[in-house]
């Protein structure tokens, strides 16, 4: 009961944010034009500078793990191109693809990862480290998925297509937020403190104001013609995902803080990124949504279950 009040806070919070964003439009608060910028904003300062914090502060020296980080990175890997590849099959409409793809994979790492684990052990473990080698190639993949499945790509050369996505990587703002926070976390570099309350209180920002967004433009009824699809990649994201890659972390010995940080990895619930990066690539946004607000209700129940299941078996 414990573990289900605790992913309940953890996820219902979340949830109500989105509600409330909707309500906020519904009477008149919002409109268009805020989303918009907010959109702007959120994708090009307050996520990259999010991104920075998390990593830069994060003491990787310490807990640095090689077999840890090469399972988080290649599973990434693994999930990212099964996904990408189901979905090639699986969406007859081919302006989903990239949207279904990223939405079924890219889970809330960095923002539940540490808060999950901190519950459990009453420290952070091995979060930072699963956040360092997950997170930025969530975002690489993100954008080369995006960038082929953007409804400007449909019928251009596949060579301009990949030339294209290696611009879009290398310009993408969290990404760059990223690269600029491994090399202080890596080289050890401390953050001033001035600037870094000042980018923490403008990191603050990105997850509710996304999240808002979300809630604002979430249209009912263009989502429930999309409820086949969005079940489906919750249902990927949820429990799929890590029933296929649990065996093989407990194969290779994963257990305690270690284990539990794979749990945010693989079952977190669709990330509000997924929204905010898709819109800005002109994906499916209608469809990433109504995956966001699918996962984040059911993740309460999933992410439960599965603390269940490890603890019955003493692994964690």
């Amino acid at each position: 009961m414990d573990n289900f009040i605790f992913s309940l806070n953890a996820t219902l919070p979340i949830f109500l944010i989105i509600l409330f964003g909707w309500f906020l439009m519904q009477i008149g608060l919002f409109n268009k034009e805020f989303t918009t910028v907010a959109d702007r904003y959120v994708f090009k300062v307050a996520l990259p500078l999010l991104c920075f914090k998390d990593i830069a502060t994060a003491n990787i020296r310490e807990m640095f793990s090689l077999k840890f980080v090469l399972f988080c990175a290649i599973g990434t890997t693994l999930m990212f191109l099964g996904v990408w590849l189901f979905a090639r099959w699986y969406c007859k409409d081919k302006s989903m693809t990239g949207a279904f793809a990223q939405a079924a994979a890219r889970g809330s790492a960095a923002i539940l990862g540490i808060a999950f684990v901190e519950n459990i052990y009453g420290n952070s473990g091995m979060a930072p480290m699963m956040i360092i080698s997950a997170v930025p190639l969530y975002n690489i993949f993100s954008v080369v998925i995006l960038t082929f499945g953007a409804s400007d790509a449909q019928d251009e050369p596949i060579a301009k297509t990949i030339r294209r996505a290696c611009i879009n990587v290398i310009k993408n703002p969290i990404i760059i937020g990223i690269l600029i926070g491994s090399v202080f976390a890596i080289g050890g570099i401390p953050v001033p403190k001035i600037p870094l309350k000042f980018i923490t209180n403008i990191a603050a920002t990105a997850s509710p104001i996304a999240l808002l967004v979300v809630g604002a433009t979430f249209e009912g009824r263009k989502a429930l013609a999309k409820i086949k699809p969005s079940l489906m990649a919750t249902l990927i994201k949820l429990v799929i995902i890590p029933a296929i890659f649990f065996p093989f972390a407990i194969l290779f010995g994963f257990r305690g803080s270690e284990l539990v940080a794979i749990l945010v990895m693989l079952g977190s619930p669709t990330t509000v990124s997924c929204y905010i990066m898709a819109k800005n690539m002109h994906n499916d946004a209608v469809l990433t949504s109504s995956i966001v607000v699918m996962a984040t209700l059911l993740s309460s129940v999933s992410l439960t279950l599965w603390i269940f299941l490890l603890r019955s078996f003493a692994l964690i």
